[in-house]
Formats: C-alpha cells, structure tokens, sequence
C-alpha cells in the first residue's frame, strides 16, 4: 500500500462506504415497513457512521487518543452492523437475500478487523502532508 495521503485512501474507509451503500440500496428497501422505525433506523444510521467515523478520526490522526476514539466507535458501529444484519437475514429470509445478508457480514467483520489493526499500528502508516 503507498502513503495515506487521505482518509479516502485507507482500505476500511472504502469498504465500509461500499458496504454502506450496499445495504442503503439492496438490504433496507427489503426489509417490512414495520420496521422503519428500528431495524431501517438502526442500519441506516449505523452502516453511515463507520466511514464517517473514519474521516472524522483521520483528521485526529496526529492525536493518539482522539484517534482511538474514533477507531473504537467505528468498530462499535461494525459490530452493530454484523447484529443488525444477522436479524435481516434471521428474522426475515423470505424478504431479504441471505446470501448478501451473510457476505456483507463477513466484510464489516474484515472492516472491524482492519480497523482494530489500524488503531494498533497507526504510527507504522506513511502520511504525506
């Protein structure tokens, strides 16, 4: 991987605002009206923030604990991701398709991973300014 010249350029960055897509687009018009107010919600405002969370915390980058943060809630918002989407599929599977359910589950829990690593070595990545 070259210098990380900006957010847009870090892996978890892209593949979360992917993913986030993803389910805006193929997930959530799928899923009952009924659950406009909780599930759509959730996933909608949880699938949003990871990148967000990501921009946000790059531009603390300098600052190890604002950083952290950021990192940390990102991952929160994975994990959030990986529930939500596991009711989509389990509660749901007529109305849904399980085996994207089941792939973006693997890719926000590669996301969380990759965002674990990034708060553990987050010194070793170039930065060009």
């Amino acid at each position: 991987m070259g210098p990380i010249r900006s957010y847009k350029d870090l892996r978890v960055y892209q593949d979360s605002y992917a993913a986030s897509i993803e389910v805006i687009n193929k997930i959530i018009p799928a899923l009952p009206k009924e659950e406009k107010y909780d599930l759509v919600d959730q996933m909608r405002r949880a699938s949003k923030s990871i990148p967000r969370l990501i921009a946000e915390g790059y531009a603390k980058k300098h600052q190890k604990k604002h950083f952290q943060k950021y990192i940390d809630d990102a991952i929160g918002e994975c994990n959030e991701m990986n529930v939500c989407l596991s009711h989509c599929k389990d509660l749901y599977p007529k109305k849904v398709d399980i085996k994207l359910c089941e792939r973006l589950i693997d890719i926000y829990d590669k996301i969380g991973k990759g965002l674990y690593r990034l708060g553990q070595n987050w010194r070793n990545f170039a930065v060009e300014q």
